[in-house]
């Protein structure tokens, strides 16, 4: 048997006592018919037993192991005095100092002391070569070393003639000269003996031995009986491995070639200077001369041409390898792009501005009229600061499509930002230039992006600004939308003051609840209010029909909307106070028609309220209607939603009682059960004016109730409606039909002005109300809607509650009264 070092293995097992440093597997010739398993006949059941920490050893494999422990020692002596053979196994955890039998692998080899060597470090390396399998069962002794008993375990061979094993053994042999190849040149020797060794069970042993795998993968191969599975297993195992050691050594080169590429790019560059010089200027020299002739033609202030003189200087003093070279080009672009002191001319046609402003927006009249006004003084004057307006309302009313109109009416440049989220103050005053990828802030970016020093700015969704540990965006705010200070605007990144006074900033918001206050005392605040029904007519019949016709390839006047049909669609298939879901309402309803005229169906000419069931569906909503004036104790009322006017019912019983109990349902708030709690005791107290028995506080309890219970209602409106239907209770007197009532009340009787005017009154005209009752002062927010929208209605307003009581109530009583 001859003996060569391997140098495939690349385990080390530095720190361990019986394998110290890296320990390598000794390759062996053995012919096809040597028996390595020579002398195991007279091993008997009990064997000496020598633990290894994180090694395995394989039969027919040599390998070397530094001994360290006493009893290991004494093992290895009397074994070669006697010259008796021993078992080896592998202990799980390499830390066990005194491994008892749980610590220990089951399945280990026999082997022979081959030789021993005292190195001159004074170690002591033993060398083992496996013979044979065995399955310990158990240890017998543990002193003066271990000693088990074991059970010998058989190889079982494939059949003679199987071409699959043989191939299966010559790609092992295969990969496993390559893996010796990729980790280092291998010798010739060593090749040649894999390639011609005979002995199948020795190469299979070999080579698992060698996998670089810890020794759980080792001991999982030697528990394998069938040598045909072994080696299966290990062509997996080492498929893996050469794939590892492929994977780093791609990775290797990968990093080889970019160490090359840059060097190649260095020589490049420094040959392109060379020819650059040749020809006149290098790229650096010719760009820093484009950004001298465009500062030429600004017409900054002298600050700002200082600033980008002593800036262009320190480029030009920079390497163009250098870090700082890109960035300070950055910084001197942006002085340069900014446009300082370039404003674009304002169209100062009022009529003009005001057919653009009509054609795009229906209503908004308030907004409509401060644009107006603005462009009006700027036409007198001819120069002025921008107002700072804040549009506030319910969403979908157009308060952000309006910047647009605005922009085009005054011809001036239009640039948006959404505000919805951002929590950064540096999105608004950029970052400093000592950080990394610094930029300006998106103020500076727009004004940028606008070219002009005079855009229409819209600052989207102003009430949705957050604020966390990177700063508070709505105090950097109160500098850009504050007229006094936004001439001196400073941008950390620009580090120059830039003049936003000209620039119009219309703000857009849907709750000025989160709002900080100083912010909203530097805005001018306008309310777009939610579209009542003939305005969302009007602007779907305008707008949304001819737009969605054209987006879905028909021509227009191809389908025309019946004025009764969108009414139809607004009061049945909506809630809302601006017009997006109608917008999505009409979209369908063309997209059914656009299929059925690509399918060669008929369609018809004009959409009535019959045809809205084949398109849309079931009616998905439904408003009240007034139920007439049989019942006492039944008063409408009138309340504001979030989605439009609405009418509501107060009702109230009497019931036999000890008396003074009120009871109040229908899902109200504090302020409604407040004013519940008012009207009665306002009654009580004047009982004797409105013809009340004072035993009747004494003898019935009260109840009243709002319908819709599941609907949460809260408000003090409902005021003057709970008193009518309590005294219409007490009374059994019948309440005038088709009249309708809202306003706060005091407890001496007054009637308190209330809001939400324009959308009750609409609500109830709706609903077939004649007569409305409001309180004097809500007398202003009826001659500021158009007279069209309420010719049918008369109005009644009052200053004291007795005003209403006699307004709303008849003198004759309800059929079948209770008293």
């Amino acid at each position: 048997m001859k003996i060569k070092t391997n140098l495939f293995s690349q385990e080390s097992y530095d720190d361990l006592d019986d394998n110290l440093g890296i320990v390598m597997p000794i390759l062996t010739d053995c012919d096809v018919d040597e028996d390595f398993t020579e002398g195991i006949e007279k091993v008997g059941n009990i064997l000496p037993i020598l633990p290894l920490r994180n090694m395995v050893l394989f039969p027919g494999v040599a390998l070397p192991v530094i001994i360290g422990r006493p009893k290991s020692m004494q093992l290895i002596k009397e074994a070669v005095k006697k010259k008796k053979l021993i078992g080896v196994v592998c202990q799980k955890e390499v830390n066990t100092e005194e491994p008892s039998f749980e610590d220990l692998y089951t399945t280990g080899v026999i082997a022979d002391v081959v030789r021993i060597l005292e190195m001159p470090d004074g170690t002591t390396t033993v060398i083992l070569q496996g013979k044979k399998r065995f399955l310990l069962n158990g240890l017998t002794d543990t002193e003066p070393y271990l000693k088990g008993k074991i059970t010998l375990l058989e190889d079982k061979m494939p059949a003679k003639g199987d071409r699959e094993f043989e191939a299966l053994i010559s790609t092992i042999k295969d990969l496993t000269i390559k893996m010796l190849s990729s980790v280092t040149e291998p010798p010739r020797d060593l090749i040649f003996s894999i390639r011609n060794n005979k002995n199948v069970l020795y190469l299979v042993n070999f080579s698992s031995s060698n996998i670089p795998n810890g020794a759980a993968e080792k001991q999982e191969l030697l528990l394998i009986s069938e040598l045909k599975n072994r080696a299966y297993r290990l062509l997996f195992i080492l498929n893996r491995e050469y794939q590892l050691i492929e994977l780093k050594n791609s990775i290797q080169m990968k990093t080889h070639e970019d160490i090359n590429q840059q060097q190649k790019e260095y020589f490049l560059q420094q040959q392109i200077k060379t020819i650059q010089e040749e020809l006149g200027g290098n790229i650096n020299e010719l760009e820093i001369r484009e950004l001298r002739e465009k500062a030429a033609k600004k017409k900054w202030p002298q600050e700002v041409a200082e600033t980008f003189e002593k800036e262009i200087r320190k480029l030009e003093r920079l390497h163009p390898q250098s870090p700082d070279f890109s960035i300070q080009t950055q910084y001197v672009q942006t002085i340069v792009n900014l446009p300082w002191n370039a404003y674009s001319k304002d169209n100062f046609s009022l009529k003009h501005a005001q057919r653009i402003l009509d054609r795009d927006h229906y209503g908004l009249e308030k907004v409509k009229e401060r644009i107006i006004e603005h462009l009006a003084v700027l036409k007198l004057k001819g120069d002025m600061k921008s107002p700072i307006i804040c549009l506030y309302g319910p969403p979908g009313v157009g308060k952000t499509s309006l910047g647009k109109s605005v922009a085009e009416a005054l011809h001036r440049k239009y640039v948006r930002i959404s505000l919805g989220g951002l929590h950064d103050e540096a999105e608004i005053r950029g970052h400093r230039r000592t950080y990394i990828g610094a930029m300006t802030g998106r103020i500076i970016q727009n004004i940028m992006k606008a070219g002009t020093s005079n855009p229409v700015f819209i600052l989207d969704e102003i009430d949705k600004v957050t604020n966390d540990f990177k700063g508070d965006p709505a105090s950097a705010l109160l500098e850009v939308l504050d007229p006094e200070q936004n001439s001196a605007f400073h941008d950390n990144y620009l580090d120059i003051d830039y003049d936003l006074s000209k620039v119009m900033f219309i703000a857009t918001a849907n709750n000025l609840n989160t709002i900080s206050q100083p912010l909203l005392d530097r805005m001018e605040l306008i309310e777009v209010s939610g579209y009542i029904l003939e305005e969302k007519v009007q602007i779907a019949a305008r707008h949304l029909a001819p737009k969605q016709l054209e987006a879905h390839g028909l021509k227009k006047g191809q389908v025309k909307f019946n004025k009764k049909a969108l009414q139809e669609i607004v009061n049945s298939y909506t809630r809302e106070s601006g017009v997006r879901e109608l917008d999505k309402k009409i979209a369908k309803i063309v997209r059914k028609l656009a299929r059925k005229i690509a399918s060669d169906e008929p369609v018809p000419e004009e959409i009535k309220p019959e045809d809205l069931y084949e398109y849309l569906g079931a009616i998905q909503y439904t408003r009240d209607k007034y139920q007439g004036n049989a019942y006492a104790g039944v008063v409408t009322g009138l309340a504001w939603t979030a989605v439009g006017g609405e009418i509501l019912f107060v009702e109230s019983s009497l019931s036999k009682g000890k008396g003074s109990k009120l009871t109040i349902t229908g899902n109200l708030g504090d302020v409604m059960k407040e004013s519940a709690m008012l009207a009665l005791e306002y009654i009580h107290s004047h009982a004797s004016l409105f013809d009340i028995p004072e035993e009747m506080f004494e003898n019935w309890n009260v109840h009243i109730h709002v319908p819709e219970g599941a609907i949460p209602k809260d408000g003090p409106s409902a005021g003057v409606t709970m008193v009518t239907s309590l005294v219409s209770a007490f009374t059994q007197k019948k309440v005038k039909q088709n009249i309708a009532m809202t306003g706060e009340i005091t407890l001496r009787g007054k009637v308190l002005p209330v809001g939400g005017i324009k959308e009750k009154i609409l609500a109830a005209k709706r609903a077939g109300i004649k007569e409305i009752i409001l309180c004097k002062e809500n007398e202003k927010d009826v001659n500021e809607i158009t007279k069209e929208y309420v010719k049918e209605l008369s109005f009644h307003f009052v200053n004291d509650i007795r005003e209403v009581v006699e307004l709303a109530l008849l003198k004759e009583k309800i059929d079948n009264p209770l008293f």
